[in-house]
């Protein structure tokens, strides 16, 4: 059974991980974009979505390492996390087309 659960808990810590590096490739590419734009908001905006990106990897890491009780406690608040980074870095997006960045 714990075997089980250590299989389930790095599925879960890998997809995380790809989902918020996916995220992060994409917010370094919106923000090269800002600069070039000179879009300030944005260029704010990304700034502290790049701040947040290494406390959720520590978080993620922490999550991996977790005992087992309080796993689904955290994976939930963690994928929870992770979904508003990924949806801060898509809003971002059409902010920058819209200005012609």
């Amino acid at each position: 059974m714990k075997g089980d659960m250590n299989l389930a808990k790095q599925a879960m810590h890998d997809k995380l991980t790809s989902l918020l590096n996916t995220a992060e490739a994409k917010l370094n590419t919106l923000k090269a974009r800002a600069e070039t734009g000179k879009a300030n908001a944005e260029i704010k905006a990304i700034a502290e979505l790049l701040v947040a990106k290494p406390r959720i990897t520590r978080e993620l890491q922490e999550l991996k390492q977790s005992a087992d009780d309080r796993w689904e406690q955290a994976k939930g608040q963690l994928e929870a996390k992770v979904a508003d980074f990924d949806k801060a870095v898509k809003a971002i997006e059409p902010k920058l087309k819209s200005k012609g960045s």
